[in-house]
């Protein structure tokens, strides 16, 4: 009987597993015995390594997510995690008094590359670059006036941006006034961005108005306080201006939101293209005045990594971002105009007007 019965149930099994195509799943508890096990992945206590690349970021006194600066140096950092396996990682900085032990972090553990963002950051940087040789430094925005061995200056043609957002602005304005809202003329890219924009609007249209506003901070608020940005483009856009130009991390973010909040007025973003970083600027956003900050960190980690880091200063490309939704809203002869610009600034028959 118990014969029988063990024969009955050894049928129905055999049946289950025939219905179902003889498939069965097996979920592994252990490797096989003898079988290689995979290698363990590096992690920030392998940064001494010299295989191990590690990257280090170090913020001005913005933050990481400022949409701007210091969010686009952090791409390129992020690019080299993805594209040379680099450990990265990054600090903000909260106090400028920081500067120097935010950068000792990463350098007591043993990281290859570190990046500062920021002018503010420069004077930390070289005596960080001098007492430790060994490790290489990006400064962003920071102009090397001698060059250090182990120091790449990822410096901007911020003017020649500026200008061909000025072109633009002149050319799109119905009023004849336009603005800028700027962080502090304390940075001299921004002083740039400022020289340029007047000076673009000016080479296409000679008696346009232009209401340029520094934010009256120092470094450690100027960057960061898109109230004040908000206030001073609607303050510009009472006066009559119609195109506003944001420079100044959320600062400028804020002027930029403010406008558009208002109909039949345009903005210009800044540092990258912020029609991917501030969407809600997307209905007066016409085009970013670019540093391709995120191609040329990336670029100088690379050299790092290759053994053919540059020393000095390393200047990065700027342009205008693409127009987006306003394709169609920027007339053919302005596109025209602006082309004619970039190829007189890039083979120097047109300048700037500005004198660092």
């Amino acid at each position: 009987m118990k014969r029988s019965v063990s024969l009955i149930i050894l049928l129905l099994v055999s049946a289950l597993i025939a219905a179902c195509g003889g498939q069965q799943t097996v979920t592994p508890t252990t490797a096989p015995a003898g079988a290689t096990p995979a290698p363990a992945q590096p992690t920030e206590a392998d940064c001494p390594k010299p295989e191990v690349l590690c990257v280090g970021l170090v913020t001005d006194v913005g933050e990481i997510d400022d949409k701007s600066f210091n969010q686009s140096a952090w791409e390129g950092v992020k690019r080299a995690e993805a594209e040379l396996g680099a450990i990265i990682g990054y600090v903000e900085t909260r106090d400028a008094k920081d500067y120097a032990t935010n950068i000792g972090l990463f350098i007591e553990k043993g990281y290859d590359v570190i990046v500062t963002v920021g002018f503010a950051l420069g004077e930390a940087t070289i005596e960080a670059a001098n007492a430790h040789p060994e490790v290489k430094f990006i400064g962003v925005d920071q102009f090397q006036a001698a060059e250090v061995p182990n120091v790449a200056g990822l410096i901007f043609a911020e003017d020649k941006a500026g200008f061909l957002a000025g072109v633009l602005a002149a050319e799109m304005s119905k009023s004849n006034k336009i603005a800028a809202v700027l962080g502090t003329n304390l940075v001299p890219p921004v002083v740039a961005f400022k020289e340029g924009y007047e000076n673009g609007a000016k080479y296409v249209k000679p008696d346009i108005q232009v209401i340029s506003t520094y934010h009256p901070g120092g470094l450690d608020t100027a960057f960061t306080d898109p109230k004040w940005g908000a206030d001073q483009a609607k303050l510009a856009i009472d006066q009559g201006a119609d195109v506003i130009f944001g420079a100044g991390g959320k600062t400028g973010n804020g002027a930029l939101i403010e406008t558009a909040a208002n109909s039949g007025v345009y903005c210009i973003g800044v540092d990258t293209d912020q029609w991917e970083t501030v969407p809600e600027a997307r209905p007066c956003l016409i085009s970013s005045a670019m540093k391709l900050i995120t191609p040329g960190v990336f670029d100088l980690i690379k050299k790092a990594q290759e053994g053919n880091f540059p020393s000095g200063n390393y200047v990065g490309e700027v342009g205008l971002a693409p127009f987006h939704d306003f394709e169609s809203v920027i007339p053919a002869e302005v596109k025209a105009k602006i082309a004619e610009v970039d190829k007189g600034l890039r083979d120097g028959s047109i300048s700037t007007g500005y004198n660092p």
